[in-house]
């Protein structure tokens, strides 16, 4: 081995010597001519470099990207723990990084880092992630939903845009003359103002169902299915409207719109059948490879660039291309993953960012332009709020549920700017009511969320209770224990429904699990739900114990935990031990911000690795851990127990007299930490885990599985 390095060493040693001979051999070629142009191109300045590095078109568009990037997900994470989606977030920031507020206060810096001539770099690219956006948001639709209900559905769903566009055609009328571009016609200004006013998100209405638990309740059901719908009502007419403007004649219109029409039949009959054989075969990760990813790309592409040949907007066929993707969820999921993260967090941002570049707010500089900005929102309200909660009512909702889908149905979002910049791009909408229009969009998405609260406060205050449930007397009355289970990891679960099967501490069982990323499609928290579950369902079926679960995509979990928790009246939540990314407390960060807000007992298991509890040990420190009593008592009065026994500081109490009796009760001042492996698992109290803080290192060492309990509040009524 030595003489290998030896003989390696030599080997580099002779090849520098070489390279260095060359390189003095080679001055020799110099010519006189040669050196002179050496010494004059000699090199820049240092500074000089770096100024023109920084100034190349290459890094302009990094360092726009980068500062876009940033931006978006500050806003849209600051947004979201105001309860509102996250793309409400980036539409904001996109509007500040544009002539509205960066513009205003740094100009010379705005028009260095979006300067004029690199926009059209920005403008194509986000172009792609548009394109990318409708066919995924054209997979997420799934019209399956209207089986249950599809009258209803399309009643609404009709209603909902035949009211709002008939609002913006008057809406159109109104501000024709003083605010329509020059040569533009007023058929073709109020056609855009109503589909304007009709479009709804479908993308971000789904994402605020699934945050307020919302998407699987008839409510949410029936605003998915009629914002379903709606979405593609209006894209349909969307695409008949632009080839309307760009064709001009009436049979120019109509021949666009007829082949459109042969377009979607070809896709619908001829592409879809093929792209189901695709589907059935190659349905999975391990299954799915990148020719089968190539040929999704190629329909996507092809499919967007014919519908911007036919003159109906290469986004059309884009959505059309989603649509006929097959209903197979699987193969759905695997697409959809691998183009929704690159799309959502990179390319939309930089949609984002070029409709705020768009956007200048400070055109809205008089009372008059302001006044005519709030009743363009008020028109946009009206129109889909009376749209959709007075045919939900005739249809047979009550008055709370018609109300709510008229607020969600109100959501715009990221569809409505896309749509404005349709009307920008074909020269329809002026700046001012472009500027206008963006806002709306931006208000009727974020009062979404402040509608559905001030109705549930509404109902809660005021609405509707049902009969109050008969009380039984008192010798008859039995109050269930009731048991949540809330965990991260699936695997998890399984381990905390083992320990309770085999403490004995079931009772009406529960059981919670997030998603902590709420800006997930349907499908995926469909796959996530039942990918959580799985686990600790499996296990209760073995011990043949009905479970309850309860399921939701989140962007702020402990808070969420918490207010399920307070409102169930559980006696007892069961939860995994929680590191914070900067310490090794056991007990630290999400765990501790249960023990402060969370009114019922909760216990941390610290899993080690249990199997089969046999014996148990408990640690009863002092008066304060009275509550550990109501667990034996609980527990270990049954038959077919675990072994236990009680080590206490204290001298035992009355409340202890069963347990000294058995002899299950020891008094022990020196806590031997290491005789603490003969048992199987070791209950504690949170009072007890804060005051050996200084030996929970020993105590790790040679304790097996830990439970710690911290008592809590009785379960409110």
């Amino acid at each position: 081995m030595k003489k290998t390095w030896v003989l390696y060493g030599i080997v580099i040693a002779l090849l520098v010597l070489l390279g260095w001979w060359v390189l003095q051999q080679g001055q020799v070629l110099e010519t006189p001519n040669n050196s002179v142009t050496l010494v004059q191109d000699a090199p820049m300045h240092f500074w000089d470099s770096i100024l023109e590095g920084i100034t190349h078109p290459l890094s302009i568009f990094l360092l726009q990207i980068l500062t876009i990037l940033s931006i978006a997900r500050l806003l849209g994470w600051l947004i979201g723990k105001m309860g509102q989606p996250s793309v409400v977030g980036e539409i904001v920031a996109g509007i500040l990084l544009g002539p509205s507020l960066l513009g205003w206060l740094a100009p010379d810096f705005s028009s260095f880092l979006f300067a004029p001539n690199s926009l059209g770099n920005l403008q194509l690219i986000s172009q792609l992630g548009l394109v990318l956006f409708m066919f995924t948001v054209g997979m997420e639709l799934d019209l399956r939903i209207l089986r249950k209900s599809a009258l209803d559905v399309i009643f609404i769903s009709q209603s909902s845009i035949i009211v709002p566009y008939v609002g913006g055609i008057v809406l159109a009328w109104i501000l024709y003359q003083n605010y329509a571009p020059a040569g533009v016609s007023f058929l073709a200004f109020a056609l855009f103002i109503g589909i304007a006013m009709s479009i709804t998100a479908f993308p971000v209405l789904a994402r605020i169902t699934q945050e307020r638990g919302l998407n699987k309740t008839p409510l949410g059901s029936l605003a998915l299915a009629a914002a379903a719908i709606n979405d593609v009502l209006a894209w349909c007419i969307l695409a008949a409207i632009i080839a309307l403007v760009r064709t001009g004649p009436a049979h120019s219109a109509l021949l666009t719109i007829g082949l459109s029409v042969l377009y979607v039949l070809f896709m619908l009959y001829i592409v879809r059948p093929l792209l189901a054989r695709v589907a059935n075969r190659f349905f999975s990760y391990e299954t799915m490879n990148r020719t089968v990813i190539a040929v999704i790309f190629a329909v996507l592409l092809l499919s967007a660039l014919m519908t911007e040949i036919i003159g109906i907007h290469a986004l059309f066929g884009a959505f059309l291309a989603g649509v006929i993707i097959p209903q197979n969820e699987a193969f759905r999921h695997v697409i959809i993953n691998k183009i929704e993260d690159l799309t959502v967090v990179l390319l939309l941002p930089l949609f984002f960012v070029f409709t705020g570049l768009r956007t200048q707010i400070g055109l809205l500089n008089t009372p008059e332009l302001w006044q005519t900005c709030g009743l363009i929102i008020l028109f946009a309200v009206l129109g889909k709020f009376i749209g959709s909660a007075i045919p939900a009512r005739i249809s047979g909702q009550n008055w709370h549920d018609s109300l709510a889908l008229g607020a969600l149905m109100n959501t715009r979002g990221l569809m409505e700017l896309i749509v404005l910049n349709i009307g920008f791009d074909l020269g329809i909408l002026s700046p001012e009511v472009f500027a206008m229009m963006v806002l709306m969009a931006l208000a009727t998405t974020f009062m979404t969320g402040p509608a559905l609260n001030g109705l549930h406060w509404f109902q809660q205050k005021f609405g509707y209770k049902p009969d109050a449930i008969p009380v039984l007397p008192e010798e008859t009355q039995q109050t269930p224990f009731r048991l949540l289970i809330s965990f991260g990891q699936p695997r998890a679960g399984a381990r905390l429904l083992q320990l309770a099967q085999q403490l004995h501490i079931l009772g009406e069982t529960h059981a919670l699990h997030f998603t902590p990323n709420a800006d997930i499609s349907i499908s995926e928290a469909e796959i996530f739900e039942k990918e959580g579950f799985e686990p600790i369902l499996g296990l209760a079926d073995r011990y043949h114990l009905p479970i309850q679960t309860h399921y939701k995509a989140s962007n702020n979990v402990p808070q969420e935990i918490i207010q399920h928790a307070n409102r169930g009246a559980y006696n007892l939540m069961l939860i995994g031990s929680s590191r914070p990314l900067f310490s090794s407390d056991e007990t630290g960060g999400m765990v501790q911000t249960f023990f402060e807000g969370i009114d019922c007992a909760i216990g941390v298991l610290i899993d080690k690795g249990f199997s089969q509890i046999k014996k148990v040990l408990m640690v009863y420190y002092d008066e304060q851990d009275a509550h550990l009593l109501k667990l034996l008592h609980q527990c270990f009065e049954r038959e077919h127990m675990p072994q236990f026994k009680v080590l206490s500081y204290a001298e035992p109490t009355e409340v202890a007299a069963p347990y000294v009796e058995k002899g299950n009760w020891v008094v022990q001042t020196n806590l031997e930490m290491s005789s603490f492996r003969e048992y199987d698992l070791l209950i504690l109290s949170r009072n007890f885990w804060e005051i050996i803080k200084l030996q929970r290192y020993e105590l790790m060492a040679y304790a097996p599985s830990i439970l710690i309990l911290h008592p809590g509040n009785e379960p409110k009524d």
